[in-house]
């Protein structure tokens, strides 16, 4: 039942990775080198591809998950990562969320190695540390957009529902103030993340 929850677990974060990047990966070139009305005929072929390569070579990654390496799935953190941030057009809080895969992941390696106490520790610091890292970077542009943008204070003032003018000030005090928040936050959940899926994969 494990294996099945890991496997369908596993499948969650790596089904998407090839359509997504087809589909982006032509619409963009696409937009960049042909004429419009190409655009939409592009992104789509380039979904089709992702979904068909996913039809050939997801079930072997899935069963190979553990030995992709640390540069592979940094690499598919950091994809989500740009996703997420775009998605929410440069909103950082949901990008918070990634850090519950990134300790599944890290917890599942764990779980299929024989390791101890003390390195799965290790193992939990540096993924705390790495996540909260590029959160750092999502902060600071996200951050940035905001200052940058004369739009900001009426859009806090209209997405929060407030009765007074939003200043500069305060931008700056939702940036410092919320920003520490989110990383305490993300280094919590991905602690947790962690410790939680290890000692759950873990059949010893």
């Amino acid at each position: 039942m494990k294996t099945k929850i890991e496997h369908f677990a596993l499948g969650l974060i790596l089904a998407p990775l090839a359509p997504l990047a087809g589909l982006l990966g032509f619409w963009w070139s696409s937009y960049a080198f042909l004429p419009g009305e190409w655009v939409p005929y592009c992104a789509l072929s380039g979904l089709a591809l992702g979904i068909l390569s996913d039809i050939f070579i997801l079930k072997r990654m899935i069963t190979r998950a553990y030995k992709l390496g640390a540069v592979f799935w940094l690499a598919v953190l950091l994809f989500y990562s740009v996703g997420m941030f775009g998605f929410f057009m440069g909103v950082p809080l949901f990008n918070a969320a990634l850090a519950i895969p990134a300790g599944f992941v890290v917890g599942g390696k764990l779980a299929h190695e024989p390791v101890d106490g003390v390195r799965i520790r290790r193992a939990s610091l540096r993924t705390c540390i790495l996540t909260t890292a590029l959160m750092v970077l999502v902060c600071a542009a996200s951050a940035t957009v905001a200052l940058i943008s004369p739009s900001t204070p009426g859009d806090l003032r209209g997405m929060l529902g407030l009765g007074f003018e939003v200043t500069r000030t305060m931008i700056w005090g939702l940036i410092l103030v919320g920003g520490a928040g989110l990383l305490a936050v993300n280094w919590v959940l991905t602690g947790l993340s962690v410790h939680i899926f290890y000692r759950f994969l873990n059949n010893t």
